[in-house]
């Protein structure tokens, strides 16, 4: 969630003292900073213990932000002696936000209040066959009709936080490649969805996004630096450092699909021969369990583990043999990350017990100090709740501008 706003200190105008304007602009996006921070109801006098303010700065404050519709009235609270105090909170429903997982197969779509609990769900085939504006127009098609299944006032979208699985150029809000989508390089999907959809879209990867919805609803709550590594028809990793996103200087960081893995490989095409992708990822995995080609990933993968439980010397080869290479990838990961935690998800990972404790057997005989590694707790879901986490951050934000803006002309 965003940070607590920070008591402004040193503003000056030109005289060299602070214009009062100001500093009550400053004070009203503290006092909105930490009704948002609230997840409980609170009192003028809790905000003036928060702010250091006084009780009429508080009060004006405070009725100011609840004439404006951010802040909801709840009326007298219990007594602890003496006048019964207001109560207020901040109003989630001031605002919506969407969520969007675009996956080479299916898409996931969520709709949120302003502190991403969710109002509404939906799982859709992902239209393929459709260039990217096409597609993309398809599914805010979708976003639309589940605002109106959740019965969310028209114009009251502010944000969208929308997952692609490939490089992303967050600034841009572009699409560079998709290798598992046809025809996704260079895809302006933040200024499609916009447009189709009349609000501010985020655009970030799918396995950054999985990692922010472990950081923040799942297997790595109070975990600052950690990594996800999803295993699928693409591999990558999202990793935070210091409870921050790491993009890397080509919004390349965590591409570890790309990996070469044996001197043998290096000079060659590395996306077909040779990378942890082509060697660990689904296709790869099929090839060597022959009754995974042409099927469901969701069902062969299950099926696939099943056997390997069951004795089948086929597939716990196939599962082994995987297993050691993202072992392999984990333990290079952690070595140069250091995380205190590594989060495994994706098809491969969903339902495989064996192959999450080979996992761990290679990363222990490889790592003195091996570091924990588990199972995503949020599962398909992960990007989903990570694209909420980002929309509801840039729906905050905005509320905070549009609170300036709002003062600046009046």
């Amino acid at each position: 969630m965003p940070p607590r706003a920070a008591r402004p200190t040193g503003l000056r105008t030109r005289a060299g003292i602070g214009n009062a304007g100001d500093i009550r602009r400053l004070n009203l996006e503290r006092v909105l900073a930490i009704a948002m921070d609230r997840h409980e109801p609170f009192t003028r006098a809790e905000l003036i213990q928060a702010t250091g303010l006084s009780a009429p700065t508080v009060g004006s404050l405070a009725s100011q932000l609840i004439r404006s519709g951010l802040v909801r009235d709840l009326g007298t609270a219990a007594s602890r002696g003496g006048r019964r105090p207001t109560s207020m909170e901040f109003n989630t429903s001031h605002g919506f936000v969407a969520g969007i997982d675009l996956g080479p197969t299916r898409t996931r779509l969520a709709v949120a209040d302003l502190r991403g609990a969710r109002l509404g769900h939906r799982v859709v085939p992902t239209p393929l066959g459709l260039d990217p504006a096409a597609l993309l127009k398809r599914l805010a098609e979708d976003v639309r009709e589940l605002l109106a299944e959740a019965q969310v006032p028209r114009g009251r979208l502010v944000a969208v936080g929308a997952g692609a699985p490939g490089a992303v150029d967050r600034e841009r809000g572009v699409v560079t490649l998709a290798s598992n989508l046809p025809g996704w390089s260079q895809v302006p999907m933040r200024e499609i969805l916009m447009r189709a959809l009349g609000a501010p879209v985020v655009v970030e990867n799918d396995v950054n996004l999985a990692i922010l919805g472990e950081h923040w609803r799942g297997a790595a709550v109070g975990h600052g630096t950690c990594a996800f590594i999803s295993v699928g028809t693409g591999i990558g990793a999202g990793i935070l450092m210091d409870g921050a996103l790491h993009r890397g200087h080509h919004s390349l960081a965590g591409e570890i699909g790309l990996m070469c893995m044996g001197p043998q490989f290096v000079g060659g095409d590395r996306r077909t021969q040779g990378s942890l992708e082509s060697l660990a990822g689904l296709k790869a995995l099929a090839s060597r369990w022959p009754p995974g080609a042409g099927s469901d990933p969701e069902r062969w993968v299950a099926e696939l583990f099943d056997a390997a439980e069951a004795g089948d010397s086929q597939a716990r080869g196939a599962v082994d043999e995987v297993a050691t290479l993202i072992g392999i990838a984990t333990a290079n990961l952690s070595v140069v990350l250091d995380p205190s935690l590594i989060v495994l998800g994706g098809a491969a990972v969903a339902k495989g017990t064996p192959f999450l404790q080979e996992v761990r057997r290679i990363v222990g005989r490889i790592m003195l100090e091996p570091t924990e590694i588990v199972v995503s707790a949020l599962g398909k879901e992960a990007p989903l709740w990570g694209s909420l986490l980002v929309a509801t951050n840039e729906a905050q934000e905005l509320l905070r501008r549009r609170l300036r803006q709002a003062w600046a002309a009046s």
